[in-house]
C-alpha cells in the first residue's frame, strides 16, 4: 500500500485539498441518493453530457469530477484519491495539487466530449485520478531523487493495474483515463515540487 508520510498531523491539516475533495465526494453522493424528485433536474444539469458541453455548458467539464453513480464507484475513486493524492499534495502544495487534479480531470472530460458521441454522459473522478498517475510517472522517470527505483517500480505496477481494471470495467471511460494520464504528465514539468517534500515510501501490506 502507498502511504502518505508527514509529521503526524491529521489528514484535514496535512492534506486539506484531498480531505475536502473526499468530503465533497461523499456528501454529493449521499445527497443524490436521497429519493427527492427535485434533485433529478439538478443532477441532469451537472453530469457530463457531451452534447451539452459542445453547446457551451462548460461547467460540465468540472462538475462530473465530484459525482459518482454508486457506492462502489465512489469508494474506488475516493480510495485512490487518498492513497495517491496525499503524498502529492504534501509535495506540491494544495494549489498546485488542485491545478493538477482539476486540470487533468478537465482534460479527460474535454477529450471525452470531443471523441465520444453527443449523447454520451459521464460522471466520476477517474480522469482526475489518472492525472495523478501521470504526475507520478513523470517523477518516477525524471525525478529519481524523490522516488527510489524500487518504489518507482511498485508505483508503476500499481498504476498499470488500475489501467487494466479500467479496461475490464464495462462502463469505464477509457478515453478519460488515457487523457487524464496524458494531461497529468504534460502538466508535471511545470509543477515544481517543494524544496523538502516528505519522503515517499511504499509500506508492506
Amino acid at each position: 500500500m502507498f502511504h502518505r508520510t508527514g509529521d503526524g498531523r491529521p489528514l484535514p491539516r496535512l492534506c486539506p485539498a484531498v480531505f475536502i475533495l473526499l468530503l465533497v465526494h461523499v456528501g454529493l453522493w449521499g445527497l443524490f441518493t436521497l429519493p427527492l424528485p427535485a434533485l433529478e433536474p439538478v443532477w441532469q444539469s451537472i453530469v457530463g453530457t457531451n452534447g451539452a458541453i459542445r453547446h457551451g455548458e462548460y461547467w460540465r467539464l468540472v462538475s462530473p469530477l465530484l459525482l459518482h453513480l454508486d457506492f462502489d464507484h465512489l469508494a474506488a475513486n475516493s480510495l485512490s484519491l487518498w492513497l495517491f493524492g496525499s503524498w502529492l499534495e504534501q509535495a506540491l502544495g494544495k494549489r498546485k495539487f488542485l491545478l493538477l487534479y482539476i486540470g487533468g480531470g478537465v482534460g479527460a472530460n474535454l477529450a471525452t466530449a470531443l471523441l465520444l458521441p453527443p449523447m454520451y454522459s459521464h460522471v466520476g473522478a477517474s480522469g482526475a485520478i489518472f492525472s495523478l498517475f501521470g504526475m507520478y510517472s513523470y517523477l518516477a522517470l525524471f525525478r529519481r531523487d524523490l522516488i527510489a527505483p524500487r518504489h518507482a517500480q511498485l508505483l508503476l505496477a500499481a498504476m498499470a493495474i488500475n489501467l487494466l481494471l479500467g479496461l475490464m470495467e464495462p462502463e469505464g471511460n477509457l478515453i478519460a483515463h488515457l487523457f487524464g494520464f496524458v494531461t497529468g504528465g504534460l502538466l508535471a514539468p511545470f509543477l515544481t515540487v517543494r524544496p523538502e517534500p516528505p519522503p515517499f515510501h511504499v509500506a508492506r501490506p
